[in-house]
């Protein structure tokens, strides 16, 4: 499988199909440390990240809204001491769509852990 960091996001439509659950299943060992997650019966991407203080857990939230804001695909982020918490998902399609496995991929790329 190639590298998902690599990839480029593609525009996404509200029209745009969700994911299959066996494209999920095939996408999901490429980011191995990610959950999947649903709520409010919208299926999502999480990870947990951790840091040894607030500082660098900061930094870290800057330099995904960086990234997120380059390819426009955000993300839930939830910053506290030590910790990050980041959550992908398309909006538009309300579930998982390429994009979403992309923008992890480039999450994991970008935690100094």
């Amino acid at each position: 499988m190639q590298n998902l960091a690599e990839l480029k996001c593609t525009a996404c439509r509200g029209d745009d199909p969700q994911l299959a659950d066996t494209r999920i299943e095939e996408l999901l060992p490429a980011i191995p440390d990610w959950t999947l997650k649903e709520a409010e019966g919208v299926k999502r991407l999480e990870r947990n990240f951790r840091f040894k203080d607030f500082q660098s857990a900061l930094d870290f939230t800057n330099r995904v809204g960086v990234a997120a804001e380059a390819e426009g695909h955000h993300p839930l982020l939830c910053t506290t001491w030590g910790r990050v918490t980041v959550t992908w998902w398309t909006h538009k399609i309300r579930g998982l769509h390429q994009n979403d496995f992309i923008m992890a991929a480039r999450t994991d790329a970008l935690y100094p852990g």
